[in-house]
């Protein structure tokens, strides 16, 4: 205490010799004057704050049995002031006085309209720096969010009380501390904030525009989407964000002005989907937004130094959203480009992804790309997700120079991978990673087919890397309850079976998309690589891994694409490794079983609107588009696997299959029947009738003749009943 200074000693001193709350008061004029003073220390304030004592001063904040010669109001302005001063110390703003003052300060804040206060705003502004002080420091904003203090904030803002500006900058504050927890399950609060904020961005025709662009930017990405997004009937302002950025776009601006714009625009976007791109039904918006996104990605990655781009970092990552969302909807072909617009668009988009290909080739020879600084990683993975998403797409243009690439995207994909694994196996604090891989299935789809990729992918062990991605995938799609402790299984037995909560489901969703893409490289890498299908390790693993969990996978209509592509990925792996096969392995048994049950059902008569029309079934019907490729490659790859397993045709006859078809065949119309599905069914029984003497007789049994007659299938007949 020995640095304190003189006047403040004497007047802590003379703090505590007051006998009454009259002299004590009277005392407080003239720490206001110290306080405020520079030469008043931390130490100082620290020694003042005690020689008052916060009830004191609470008191005077709350109270209304307080000496009647002074209005209310003037105590509570003396103390908030005094308050002001203490809380710019750290060490007093988390004091655990100070930290229960808050819903004190709140109540003023939210009172700022009262008739009481409309003579001495000062006493409102007081608690604002109060309020901001506390928020400076982690104590102070957990018991902010605690008492509730956002949703507080967010109404006196759209109520337009006065210094709402202040309430504003608290908010952004406090959500880019806490992100989604900011926020409560009722969403009353959040609409109310950023329909306010958002119908003043898109009226305010000066730079305050812009600032609330960042500010609107800043609380939407902390949103609850799922609930957002339930709630959004009758709410205004994605319209009145989509005028203003509107506005925005079309008006002659510079980079103070952009900036912010393209920072709420992909934040919207990941908020609201492309879909808000379209809200006037028209496409100028949506074509503006590529041709802005493509020029800035451009200019801002153009013969720079790395250090320049990186420093570009967050004005980038926003440029990429937008250009990853719209490369995503026009790969649907929702979109009716004229000629000219088509040609505009891909010019925009191949100019700004060579300058993409370009820096990232510069980052993957630099000292930068093993930098531990984790904004210049999330920049790098950043990079590679938006060049996977154009590469996803445009399968011909920069070959040569993406292949030299692709070990640097697969390192940095791999990396971001087992980051997710890690976050997921341990207590899951904060976002989980993006797992920058599994968006680069779909360009890894395209790779898989081009003999200059494969060698690339195999040289560095991608297929391990894929298989233990299909595992950690199929953890995630297969979910199961979670297990119940032996002591509770008693009292819990007539419990009603859980059900995985709304995000387990959008992450089941989001796997479910990710096997398939797996599946597809896998096959093609089993098809086009069948020397390594057979005798690689990774691919050994690859089969034991479908025939071991194909059977347990729950018969499910979501689960019905997985189903196929897993039971089709099997059958082609069988196929290279069918030397390896044990006769009766049960684990290949039940998967054959789980097989035949995919192919067996796909088509039928029973559903048929006409008796005599062979359908495909309702079940499948929703996902043909996904499924009918894979249906005629699993009934062809059959074909392939019976002559080098033949064991495998007595689940086609035990479980009734073949004697299925053949009765199902009979009751088809002459001539109705496609000739794709005629062949399928031809080939799979005639390869049959060749693998197993016994299959003659249970087809003619069924009435095979009368089948092959009907519908011309020679090859069958022959086999059955000679010439």
């Amino acid at each position: 205490m020995t640095d304190v200074p003189e006047p403040v000693r004497k007047c802590a001193n003379l703090l505590k010799g007051t006998r009454s709350d009259t002299e004590k008061f009277a005392t407080l004029f003239m720490v206001t004057k110290l306080v405020k003073g520079k030469d008043c220390n931390a130490e100082g304030k620290k020694l003042l704050f005690e020689a008052i004592g916060f009830p004191f001063l609470k008191k005077l904040l709350v109270s209304k049995d307080l000496p009647s010669d002074c209005p209310p109001l003037v105590y509570k302005s003396v103390a908030l002031s005094i308050l002001t001063c203490f809380c710019q110390e750290e060490e007093l703003a988390t004091h655990k006085d100070i930290i229960d003052a808050i819903p004190t300060l709140l109540e003023i804040v939210e009172q700022a309209d009262d008739e009481d206060y409309e003579d001495n705003l000062i006493v409102v502004s007081e608690a604002y720096s109060c309020l901001k002080s506390i928020a400076s420091h982690e104590p102070g904003q957990q018991a902010l969010l605690a008492t509730g203090a956002i949703p507080k904030m967010s109404q006196i803002y759209s109520a337009q009380s006065f210094q709402t500006d202040e309430a504003l900058h608290l908010i952004v504050l406090l959500v880019n501390q806490f992100g989604k927890i900011s926020w409560p399950e009722d969403p009353t609060a959040f609409h109310a904030l950023i329909q306010r904020i958002a119908l003043d961005m898109e009226t305010d025709h000066t730079d305050r525009k812009y600032e609330l662009c960042r500010i609107l930017a800043d609380i939407l990405i902390t949103c609850r989407k799922e609930i957002v997004i339930n709630s959004l009937e009758g709410q205004i302002w994605p319209e009145s964000l989509f005028k203003g950025c509107g506005d925005i776009l079309k008006a002659k601006i510079g980079p103070k002005q952009r900036d912010p714009a393209l920072h709420l625009i992909a934040t919207t976007l990941q908020v609201l989907g492309i879909q808000w791109a379209f809200m006037d039904e028209q496409k100028q918006f949506f074509l503006q937004l590529l041709q802005l996104a493509a020029i800035e990605v451009r200019m801002q990655m153009d013969e720079k130094k790395l250090e320049t781009t990186f420093k570009q970092a967050d004005l980038l990552s926003c440029c990429f959203v937008i250009l990853e969302q719209c490369i995503e909807y026009m790969a649907t072909d929702q979109l009716d480009l004229e000629p000219k617009e088509k040609q505009t668009t891909y010019t925009a988009l191949k100019g700004a992804f060579n300058q993409v290909v370009a820096v990232l080739t510069r980052v993957s020879q630099d000292k930068i790309r093993d930098s531990a600084n984790p904004r210049d990683k999330k920049f790098v993975v950043a990079i590679v997700k938006v060049l996977s998403a154009w590469l996803a797409q445009e399968t011909t243009a920069m070959r040569p120079a993406i292949y030299k690439l692709l070990p640097f995207m697969l390192k940095v994909a791999n990396e971001s991978f087992h980051d997710l694994k890690t976050w997921r196996a341990g207590p899951r604090e904060g976002e989980p990673p993006i797992d920058v891989l599994r968006i680069m299935l779909p360009a890894l789809c395209h790779f898989a087919v081009e003999e200059e990729a494969r060698r690339v992918l195999f040289t560095h062990k991608q297929d391990e890397v894929l298989l233990e991605a299909l595992e950690f995938y199929f953890s995630i799609a297969h979910w199961k309850r979670p297990p119940i402790p032996r002591a509770e299984r008693l009292k819990r037995m007539n419990e009603p079976d859980p059900v995985p909560t709304p995000e387990q489901q959008a992450e089941m969703k989001v796997a479910r998309t990710a096997i398939v893409a797996l599946c597809n490289i896998l096959m093609n890498f089993t098809v086009l690589e069948p020397k390594k299908a057979e005798d690689g390790a990774t691919f050994a693993s690859l089969l034991k891994f479908v025939v071991e969990n194909l059977p347990e996978l729950k018969d499910t209509p979501d689960n019905l694409v997985i189903h196929g592509n897993l039971a089709v990925l099997g059958l082609l792996l069988l196929k290279q490794q069918s030397k390896k096969v044990k006769q009766n392995d049960f684990s290949i048994c039940r998967y054959i079983q789980a097989t035949i049950r995919f192919l067996w059902d796909a088509y039928n008569i029973d559903e048929s609107n006409d008796p005599t029309a062979l359908v495909v079934s309702i079940a499948y019907k929703g996902f043909w588009s996904d499924l009918s490729e894979l249906w005629f490659l699993g009934m062809q790859t059959m074909c392939g696997v019976l002559p080098l397993v033949p064991w495998l045709s007595e689940f086609a006859l035990e479980s009734g299959w073949a004697e299925g078809i053949v009765k199902t065949l009979k009751k088809v119309k002459i001539g109705t029947l496609p000739a794709n599905v005629k062949s399928a069914y031809e080939d799979f029984l005639s390869q049959l009738v060749d693998v197993n003497g016994d299959v003659q007789a249970v087809l003619k049994k069924a009435d095979a003749l009368r089948v092959c007659r009907n519908h011309r299938m020679m090859d069958l007949g022959k086999k059955l009943f000679g010439d």
